[in-house]
């Protein structure tokens, strides 16, 4: 190794330098698999006491603000493709840090290649990766760049690093126009001497999936919330189209939202909002769910995100209001830069009346942390 990189040798020292909000990731490994995530995740030379998995990286940490003990995934990764999301949906929470609009990254294909030449040369040990949290990677930016076809093609090529490959987006009927299932299928296959071969083949797991955002079933909905995402027809010809291919696909029926009448009488329409989802739409969502054999559905309740640099528009504010209404006499929880319900009013008027309809459907159902930490 070169003279900066971290050692095998004094790898107690460093783990205990290692911020206590990651350090259970190093301390679940042994000391060379200790010194490969600190070469590539941690900062060569820092003053501070603690040290944070930092370093600038296009594979990143899947997320810098989530305390492992409560966390509890190990290390994962996170590719997000471009900066912002053309989709503008009102409820996403990467509102409150990312930028107004989408933008490619500079020098995203050097970057990318660096990263997983990084990952050879300190021999990083396989994780999950996750295309991606903060933007989709099939929005129309993909249309004139195709980083995200670069992105699962390294992937492919360094196949031997990363165990399941997710995609989340909203856009599934990109990568079927354009000719990405392929490449899909190729990246469901785990090469012969993969550490985790003989796991998958056991468990019968995909090693490969995609996430379809549908928390809709009528258009006046889909307009209303996700303004200019891909309305809800094109999703659920895109969901079959890709189930006829035999790709693994979850439905991420995510967020749900209060429905009418609410617990004081009122609705939506009160407040100058449409019914997001009636249960006759949860219904119809699970059932197609059921029809095209997705994998499960994924659910959380909506949480009212603070704009960056701005205040909420008009249909988020309006749904603060329910929030406010919905919760009265005591307010909503403020928590990591939203506004939510206190969890027994979440759960007994949008999560259990949700779950009951996946129960009888007999379709699995995940909240979305669970979804995602239970990802191999």
């Amino acid at each position: 190794m070169k003279s900066q990189d971290f050692r095998t040798d004094n790898m107690s020292q460093i783990v205990a330098r290692v911020h206590p909000d990651y350090r259970p990731v190093w301390e679940s490994v042994p000391p060379c698999n200790q010194a490969a995530l600190a070469n590539f995740f941690l900062p060569r030379s820092s003053g501070t006491d603690f040290l944070c998995p930092t370093r600038p990286k296009v594979v990143k940490w899947y997320c810098p603000f989530a305390a492992q003990r409560q966390f509890g995934s190990g290390h994962r990764y996170c590719i997000n493709v471009f900066v912002g999301c053309a989709h503008g949906c009102h409820y996403c929470y990467a509102v409150g840090y990312g930028p107004d609009r989408p933008v490619c990254k500079q020098d995203f294909r050097k970057l990318i290649e660096r990263d997983m030449a990084d990952l050879e040369r300190f021999d990083v040990p396989p994780a999950p990766v996750h295309l991606s949290n903060s933007t989709d990677p099939f929005q129309p930016l993909e249309v004139v760049t195709g980083h995200t076809r670069y992105a699962l093609e390294q992937i492919l090529t360094h196949r031997h690093r990363f165990t399941t490959v997710t995609i989340l987006t909203k856009n599934p009927l990109l990568p079927v126009q354009y000719k990405y299932l392929d490449l899909f299928s190729a990246l469901a296959v785990l090469p012969n001497g993969h550490p985790r071969k003989r796991f998958y083949s056991e468990t019968k797991l995909p090693a490969f999936q995609v996430e379809v955002s549908l928390a809709f079933w009528r258009e006046e909905a889909g307009r209303a919330y996700d303004p200019m995402a891909p309305s809800v027809q094109e999703r659920k010809d895109a969901i079959l189209a890709l189930r006829k291919a035999d790709i693994p696909v979850v439905l991420r029926i995510d967020p749900l939202f209060p429905r009418s009448p609410m617990p004081n009488g009122t609705t939506l329409a009160h407040f100058g909002l449409p019914e997001a989802q009636t249960l006759e739409d949860l219904q119809s969502l699970v059932a197609f769910a059921a029809q095209c054999g997705v994998r499960h559905v994924v659910y959380s309740p909506v949480k009212i995100v603070q704009p960056r640099r701005r205040r909420l528009g008009a249909t988020m504010a309006a749904l603060r209001s329910v929030y406010q209404s919905m919760s009265a006499p005591i307010k909503p929880v403020w928590h990591g830069g939203s506004w939510r319900l206190p969890p027994e009013i979440a759960n007994q008027h949008i999560i259990q009346p949700f779950l009951d309809i996946c129960q009888k459907t007999g379709v699995k159902a995940k909240f979305c942390m669970t979804n995602l930490v239970e990802t191999p």
